[in-house]
């Protein structure tokens, strides 16, 4: 009889890259990849926050200001650096409206970052993957709306369901090329965007009544998913979605 042994969290050796990752999700998802051995390059639009982030990991942390709106800027970034094993797909916006109230231009902020970007970015980093035969991890991070729906949030829940799908025939694709593809649903996360939204306490009471655990994610809580859909503990999950919500969807 042997004894099975728990595949490993660690990352050493493996390249990574996270958009938005000045601050919020991206930070702590840069920072995750990074404590656990990774080598990773910080992407974002603002070069003082990412730079600083960078410093706040440490010398295998790497700042580079990229604005992944811009699809040309996005394959020449990818196409000038060696493949990825990991790429953390993060960058993303938002714009709470009824939908009577949501105009074209509106619709174009939210659809061109959330899906259109996020399916460039991937398609850029794939790329490089499979000419340099590169296995690894795509991490699209979505949202409990991209399960379900919410008031105001029909730019958000359509983008984020949206990415559901890019995300399922991401991975029938790539399978055959060692490359795996899943989302992260994470439930309201309390980050420099959404910190405002609590203001208003009639939101953070509707907020709390359908997370079941009774408070609101901190970025803590996505830290360990990311790493765990980052290394090999994951190695037989693609297609699928991690709903980190307390609760929330089960209702």
């Amino acid at each position: 009889m042997t004894l099975p042994i728990t595949p490993s969290l660690r990352l050493d050796g493996r390249r990574a890259i996270v958009t938005g990752a000045g601050r919020g999700i991206g930070l702590a998802a840069a920072a995750a990849l990074g404590q656990a051995g990774a080598d990773v390059t910080l992407v974002s639009r603002t070069a003082s926050e990412v730079e600083e982030a960078a410093a706040m990991i440490g010398p295998t942390a790497t700042a580079a200001v990229l604005d992944v709106s811009d699809i040309m800027a996005v394959k020449a970034f990818f196409a000038a650096r060696p493949a990825f094993n990991i790429l953390v797909n993060n960058a993303g916006t938002n714009r709470p409206k009824p939908m009577w109230d949501v105009s074209e231009e509106d619709y174009h902020a939210v659809y061109d970052l959330n899906v259109k970007s996020a399916f460039f970015v991937a398609q850029a980093c794939v790329h490089k993957m499979i000419a340099e035969t590169a296995q690894g991890s795509l991490i699209h991070m979505g949202s409990q709306m991209g399960h379900v729906g919410g008031p105001n949030r029909s730019l958000y829940c359509g983008s984020k369901w949206a990415l559901e799908g890019m995300n399922k025939a991401f991975a029938l694709d790539l399978a055959s090329h060692g490359i795996r593809s899943n989302t992260i649903a994470p439930t309201f996360i309390e980050t420099p965007l959404t910190k405002p939204y609590f203001d208003d306490p009639a939101f953070k009471a509707h907020v709390l009544s359908k997370i079941k655990l009774g408070r609101v994610g901190q970025v803590e809580d996505v830290m360990g998913a990311i790493l765990f859909l980052a290394s090999d503990a994951s190695a037989l999950m693609t297609g699928t979605s991690l709903v980190i919500d307390g609760g929330w969807t089960a209702d």
